[in-house]
């Protein structure tokens, strides 16, 4: 059994960002927090691409109406009456046709969005897998949902990190407004914080725009992507 082990803990999210998947390469396990309180606006079922005519947000649409307070990530259901899929498989195929790598790696997209969801835990779930094969990531996975920690942010993190066996915890950068380092000290548990410093690469299209989607990078570099994306130190002790 590994003696130092090194946690982090996020969200799920829909094809995410960079920074999401350094902070999981800088960990020995990840626990994907799926069984909190979906929040609308976030990243968890939308995300960003870089396309001739800008920056795209494309969103996967859920039922949400009439559910407040009782839409945990892991239970909330897509709405399929929207074509979503066809639509966010039509931003994809075109602002990337011309990379790189679109060719080589088009079919495994192209699955994803011919297949029927009903779950978003489950797209997310199949789609960042993905995404870790493509990338190269051997981190462990855990999903919160299978757990069943208990308490609110800063305790939660913690039960968490126990639960796993952690000896340190990555943070994202807010978590120096709500961790209580005394706690986490006396599990004898060491905390860092993840403030993301992002690579510049080569994308189509004038200009670079930060924060895209991983599949952005993956598309342009195929398979140096990981070494771009984890190429900036971005953990800090305070």
């Amino acid at each position: 059994m590994n003696s130092y082990m090194i946690v982090s803990i996020n969200q799920p999210a829909y094809i995410p960002w960079l920074g999401y998947f350094d902070r999981i390469c800088r960990s020995d396990v990840h626990i994907v927090l799926d069984h909190v309180q979906f929040e609308k606006n976030s990243m968890v079922n939308r995300n960003k691409l870089k396309t001739a005519q800008g920056v795209s947000l494309i969103t996967v649409p859920l039922k949400t109406k009439g559910k407040f307070n009782e839409l945990a990530i892991n239970t909330v259901e897509i709405n399929n009456s929207q074509n979503w899929r066809k639509k966010h498989w039509h931003t994809i195929k075109f602002s990337y046709a011309k990379s790189l790598y679109f060719a080589e790696y088009k079919n495994v997209f192209a699955e994803i969005y011919a297949t029927d969801w009903l779950h978003l835990n489950d797209l997310l779930k199949i789609t960042t897998k993905i995404l870790f094969e493509l990338l190269g990531i051997k981190t462990k996975i855990i999903y919160s949902s299978e757990i069943k920690s208990e308490g609110k942010k800063g305790e939660l993190v913690l039960n968490l990190c126990k639960e796993a066996g952690a000896t340190e915890y990555i943070s994202g950068p807010f978590g120096r407004d709500y961790l209580n380092k005394q706690s986490f000290a006396k599990e004898a548990i060491g905390i860092k914080f993840h403030d993301y410093q992002h690579p510049e690469y080569k994308q189509l299209y004038s200009g670079f725009e930060p924060y895209m989607s991983v599949i952005d990078l993956i598309f342009n570099h195929g398979p140096r992507s990981l070494e771009i994306l984890t190429s900036n130190q971005s953990l800090s002790d305070e």
